[in-house]
This record gives C-alpha cells, sequence and structure tokens, in this order.
C-alpha cells in the first residue's frame, strides 16, 4: 500500500473473535462503500465496507471520535491501524 493512497482514519481497541467483529475508534469520517485497510505487525489486509454499527445501530456514515462495529474479513488485534484508501 503506498502511503499517499491512504489516509489513517483510526485504530482498532477491541476485537470479538467468536462473531469477527472489530471495534474501530475514528479519527477522520468513515462511510459504508469506503475501502479500507488494516495494518498491524502481523496484520494487512483490505476491505470494502458493507455495513457498520454504532451502539448496535446500523449506520451509513461516522463522525471522527465515534466508535464502529466492523464485521471484517480476517483477524485484527488492538492497536491495528485502519486507513481509508482515497
Amino acid at each position: 500500500m503506498a502511503e499517499e493512497n491512504a489516509v489513517e482514519i483510526g485504530r482498532i481497541t477491541h476485537f470479538f473473535s467468536k462473531i469477527s467483529v472489530a471495534v474501530i475508534e475514528l479519527k477522520a469520517p468513515l462511510k459504508v462503500g469506503d475501502t479500507i485497510v488494516v495494518k498491524g505487525p502481523t496484520t494487512n489486509f483490505e476491505q470494502v465496507i458493507d455495513s457498520m454499527q454504532i451502539e448496535h445501530e446500523n449506520v451509513q456514515k461516522a463522525e471522527p471520535g465515534q466508535s464502529i462495529g466492523l464485521k471484517v474479513v480476517e483477524r485484527v488485534r488492538e492497536t491495528d491501524l485502519v486507513y481509508k484508501k482515497l
């Protein structure tokens, strides 16, 4: 991933392995349809956001400062960084 093609939007704060859901604390806006890249010491994958939740409610977009729940395609770890592809 070239750094100029992506911007850091948050980090993983929790991962529920049984249901494969990550909690992401956002520092930039994010919406359904965006492509994200999750990177960490042992993590590196990208996926398109097809749905996300805040407090168990489906939302189309989230703002900085909010924490969202997101079903992820691979295992993630706390402190992994999340980038949005431009």
